[in-house]
């Protein structure tokens, strides 16, 4: 099949559909039009979708953590906790590593191993395992709305499953769960394949079921400046509409500046939106998502407590439709249930603070003009590179360093950008590869970066991107020299 950014005939699709589901035990519960009805038969406070564009309307912000445990029960456990304690909008089941590489039958040990153990022995809910009974067992026992969170570059057997199994949200696509996470995947795969999870959820929309889908927005999480993670979003945004798909959330994470990060999701929602209509697609709902900080965490709770604290300041004063939320425990590996909750209250405590309070900052409109700027560069020139296709496109500008994300480990992705923080703690560009950008782009990111090295005394270099990687865990922004601390 020739990569085209099309929609894929039905008969097509169905024989596709024939095989994936064919891909382990769980995949012959899948029956399309009983899914469809249990979707249906759903009431509306459990239909994430509904609950999202509820939020947008309101101009207000929804807390949502990350979290996923083996065993149905202790799952079950784990989120109603997060839901009555932790006070979440809205909710997650983060699958596990081995089902976000197929690996089923090792997943299927992993159970095995942690009702023997009586713990989990897994990073997260093996729902391809546990079916669609399963999962319909955490859909009827909570009552919030709850999302499939991956990172699986081929996810057609889990978003059949999850999908069937009553789940009304679902992270991820074809750049965002490739580039960040696999090493030898080739892209023209992974798009392929993620066309075929968008065009599942189109087929459940056109039967009147919407399903919120969700590319994952901070890609390697550490450095990543907004124009490319804007780029992946929108490409991924369009992509997902032209299967079908009706009601998006295009997402960003943090990078600790308060100017670029307010302006990068205020951008982000109204360039998605450009893309979208220009585009021809009228009846797609945007919405937005703001991931607290991504990178090393202070290992000092008080200090991890004030990080998460700056990204709900943040999500509050951006209007981020939700905000995904970090925990105390971030810096010593996965979080316990009581850390997930605190971390959520912290959260909601801060936005509820600063839910009427309006971010016009002087320089916010120069901000959002740097971003729309560098933004359309690189998108404009996916098109021009698929002569007029975005599928296409995206795989020649990846391949040609065009859309190049930051210490990615896909052997596919360039890896020639390097960013770094300005003075004011902003990402700019140091060095740009093969990225499009003019002189003037150039000129400008140069600048803001030399403005930081003269206040440090030394030239910008790429000592710099090495002292911002670590600078958080340190309790800094921006990676000063010792002396300029």
């Amino acid at each position: 099949m020739t990569l085209q950014n099309k929609r894929i005939p039905d008969a097509e699709f169905y024989k596709i559909r024939e095989e994936v589901l064919t891909q382990w035990p769980t995949g012959k519960d899948v029956d399309l039009d009983e899914s469809i009805a249990f979707h249906k038969s759903l009431p509306e406070h459990k239909v994430f979708s509904k609950k999202l564009i509820d939020a947008k309307q309101k101009g207000i912000t929804l807390v949502q953590p990350r979290a996923g445990v083996a065993l149905i029960h202790d799952q079950i456990e784990l989120l109603t906790y997060l839901q009555n304690k932790g006070e979440a909008d809205l909710l997650p089941t983060t699958i596990d590593s081995y089902t976000r590489q197929n690996r089923y039958e090792e997943a299927d040990n992993g159970i095995r191993e942690s009702m023997k153990e009586r713990r989990s022995m897994l990073n997260g809910f093996p729902a391809v395992n546990h079916g669609v009974q399963g999962c319909r067992q955490l859909i009827n026992a909570l009552d919030t709305p709850i999302q499939v969170r991956h990172g699986t570059p081929d996810a057609r057997l889990l978003t059949e499953i999850t999908y069937a199994g009553g789940f009304t949200s679902y992270e991820g696509g074809g750049i965002s769960y490739n580039l960040p996470y696999a090493k030898n995947v080739p892209m023209e795969k992974t798009i392929r394949d993620w066309q075929y999870v968008d065009r599942l959820t189109g087929i459940y929309e056109e039967a009147g079921v919407s399903i919120n889908r969700e590319p994952y927005g901070p890609l390697t999480g550490t450095l990543v400046p907004p124009c490319i993670s804007h780029a992946v979003a929108i490409i991924e945004a369009l992509l997902a509409a032209e299967q079908g798909v009706k009601n998006i959330t295009v997402g960003y994470g943090q990078c600790g500046n308060l100017v670029q990060d307010v302006a990068a999701i205020r951008t982000l929602e109204e360039l998605t939106n450009e893309y979208i209509q220009k585009s021809g697609y009228d009846d797609v709902v945007i919405t937005t998502v703001f991931h607290q900080w991504m990178g090393g965490f202070p290992q000092d709770e008080a200090k991890a407590f004030g990080v998460i604290s700056w990204g709900s300041a943040t999500a509050a004063l951006s209007k981020a439709t939700k905000v995904i939320v970090k925990t105390p425990h971030e810096a010593a590996g996965v979080p316990t249930m009581e850390a997930n909750a605190q971390g959520l209250r912290c959260t909601k405590q801060l936005i509820t603070m600063l839910s009427d309070q309006a971010c016009t900052a002087d320089n916010l409109e120069e901000e959002k003009e740097v971003i729309r700027r560098e933004t359309r560069c690189i998108v404009d020139k996916c098109f021009e590179l698929g002569e007029g296709d975005i599928a296409v496109g995206t795989v020649r500008a990846v391949l040609a360093g065009v859309l190049d994300i930051p210490f990615a480990p896909s052997r596919f992705n360039a890896g020639r950008m390097l960013p770094a923080r300005d003075n004011n703690g902003a990402i700019r560009i140091l060095e740009k590869g093969n990225m499009p950008f003019t002189k003037e782009m150039m000129d400008f990111n140069r600048s803001k970066i030399d403005e930081r090295a003269a206040a440090e005394k030394r030239k910008s270099s790429f000592q710099m991107v090495i002292d911002d990687v670590y600078a958080i865990s340190k309790g800094r922004l921006v990676g000063r020299p010792q002396g300029l601390r």
